[in-house]
């Protein structure tokens, strides 16, 4: 994960662009007119839709993202390759096609319920001229890509004759081609790397049901085959996500919460290109697609996600290694605005945890116990010397750090050097602040930056100084 992090791939989404437009309102009151509802608009907003969700979910993952499509030469299409500059998206390769409607999807919605949509857009296939005019853009550059993605959405972008003069200079220049299929016929997508069809999709097209793990692999097989896939994926909604190489394998979904699956598809495809693109097997790519998707059905809207965002989530799950929970100062800034955006309450504690014991398990578990989040601050080397002397610490930082991060109360380990956490907690500003019983009627750092203080009483006879006594006893 932290590899991925570090990476930006660069890939070419070729396919249907469209905004995505919303009016928010009120409504109080049926028109005089016609029995229909009469909203106040209180608000506007767009947001990119079809292809440019899958573009908004490669930026957020931290992609270097160009774009190819054809649009038309009216203010809509204006205003989308505004929207693509404003997110730093390579707009180059955008054909502009006279007479054609660039797509916007307006959707009026009140007390948080959509009531209407209305579409402005063309759904006729582009003009051959267009087409050449997209290979000759992208056949300038296209060695330079990582990987290209395909997406689909049927407004005629992506005609037959496209996809296969794509595919084709894509493949002599040895780049990766995924797809988001559309319809039933997936013939014009022929000779891609892989293609991500839902259930429903893979079962029109292959014109297999797949309703048992048999049926599964016979479609899984049939795709490949019959289109050349070096890959055959389907995904499988709450049940994953599918593979079939050289034989078949399932990856289950990891989502804790769903509350709307608007735009899980386009995360699919821009995790699983984004990881193809770093080099990781498609075991790993089908792996980490599956973690981002368990993040996005957990919002609301068409949403994206970071790799943040999915290496907390992982943590979560408690599947990640204890590095995972190791930040600097600079990351969990992010992770605490964050989880303070979704409501969650932060709780923070520091110690030198020199040798872990069983007082400080349950001194940590009930610190947990306040809030959703617990971040530990521990002590530098050189702090702890400071404070204990020139024999301590028993343990290295990144030793006494690793260890808390396996701890389950423990969500995020924080190491500082000054002697005291003030600077770390009034950066978290956290909700809780925990100290030890021992601080009872005394100033605690810190204090000022957070809601609440609370102390925790030790376990009788347990402390690392008592550990260490005992040892020097023994070896004597």
């Amino acid at each position: 994960m932290k590899f991925l992090k570090n990476y930006t791939p660069k890939i070419l989404v070729i396919g249907d662009l469209m905004i995505d437009h919303y009016l928010w309102g009120s409504c109080e009151r049926i028109s005089p007119e016609a029995p229909v509802q009469v909203v106040d608009i209180a608000k506007e907003t767009t947001v990119l839709g079809g292809a440019g969700n899958v573009i908004n979910n490669l930026k957020a993952l931290g992609a270097d993202v160009s774009v190819s499509s054809v649009i038309g030469d009216d203010d809509n299409g204006v205003e989308l390759k505004e929207m693509l500059k404003i997110i730093n998206v390579d707009s180059s390769n955008i054909i502009i096609q006279k007479g054609r409607t660039t797509s916007k999807k307006s959707r009026i919605i009140a007390v948080g319920q959509q009531i209407l949509r209305y579409d402005k857009e063309s759904k006729n296939e582009i003009k051959e001229e267009s087409e050449f005019k997209i290979i000759e853009s992208i056949s300038k550059n296209i060695a330079s890509f990582d990987t290209l993605i395909l997406s689909d959405y049927g407004k005629g972008v992506l005609t037959t004759s496209l996809c296969q003069q794509v595919i084709s200079l894509a493949n002599k220049n040895g780049v990766k081609v995924l797809v988001d299929p559309k319809g039933s016929d997936f013939s014009k997508y022929k000779g891609s790397y892989l293609l991500t069809p839902n259930k429903k999709e893979a079962m029109l097209a292959s014109k297999i049901e797949i309703k048992d793990e048999e049926s599964l692999r016979a479609a899984l097989v049939k795709l490949k085959d019959e289109l050349d896939l070096n890959i055959s994926l389907i995904t499988l909604s709450e049940d994953g996500i599918a593979i079939y190489e050289n034989e078949l394998k399932r990856f289950a979904t990891v989502a804790k919460e769903v509350f709307d699956v608007t735009g899980a598809g386009d995360t699919v495809i821009a995790s699983i290109a984004f990881a193809l693109s770093a080099s990781k097997s498609i075991e790993e790519a089908a792996s980490f697609a599956n973690l981002a998707a368990g993040v996005v059905v957990g919002k609301l809207g068409s949403a994206t996600v970071t790799i943040d965002e999915i290496e907390e989530y992982e943590a979560s799950l408690h599947k990640s290694t204890s590095d995972a929970h190791i930040k600097s100062f600079e990351d969990i800034k992010n992770i605490v605005e964050r989880y303070r955006a979704n409501g969650k309450k932060v709780v923070f504690t520091n110690g030198c945890f020199d040798i872990l014991h069983v007082g400080h398990v349950k001194y940590l578990q009930e610190a947990k116990s306040f809030g959703d989040v617990l971040i530990v601050g521990l002590n530098s080397d050189a702090s702890v010397s400071r404070l204990k002397g020139p024999e301590r610490p028993v343990n290295l930082a990144e030793d006494r750090a690793y260890i808390l991060a396996a701890l389950e109360a423990v969500d995020f380990v924080v190491p500082f050097e000054d002697d005291t956490p003030y600077d770390l907690i009034k950066m978290i500003q956290p909700h809780t602040l925990v100290k030890g019983g021992d601080y009872e009627g005394m100033d605690v750092v810190g204090t000022e930056f957070a809601s609440e203080l609370k102390l925790v009483g030790f376990v009788d006879g347990k402390s690392t100084t008592k550990t260490i006594q005992k040892i020097q006893g023994t070896s004597c």
